[in-house]
């Protein structure tokens, strides 16, 4: 029956499994630094964004930022708006069209970058 089933059932690589359970057991002071980290840049950015004008809520369990574009830029949509702040300020967003016509009115914003930069 072993050799049978090994033939026919399907799922996630045991290897993988093991790794995962011991990842999620084991002892997660690295998780707690990443999270931390993330937790400063959100921070960082969303003060900075505010004291632009901008209103950005606070993501709850994320490394993105979504940030509706301000009323005066909504005109220009997302796209357009991603792209000239990359060549007029050199910074990076994602263009919420990207994700559905829904997001058309903001920009995505990971909080991947160093804080120094």
């Amino acid at each position: 029956l072993k050799k049978i089933k090994s033939w026919f059932d399907y799922g996630m690589y045991t290897p993988i499994q093991v790794a995962a359970t011991i990842a999620l057991d084991g002892d997660q002071t690295c998780v707690d630094e990443i999270r931390a980290t993330y937790d400063k840049r959100m921070h960082i950015l969303l003060e900075a964004f505010e004291n632009a004008g901008w209103k950005l809520q606070k993501p709850r369990a994320s490394m993105f930022v979504w940030a509706k574009l301000p009323e005066s830029k909504r005109h220009l949509k997302s796209l357009e708006f991603s792209k000239q702040l990359l060549q007029r300020a050199s910074v990076a967003v994602s263009p919420g069209v990207g994700f559905g016509e829904a997001g058309d009115e903001y920009v995505r914003i990971a909080l991947i970058e160093n804080e120094n930069r």
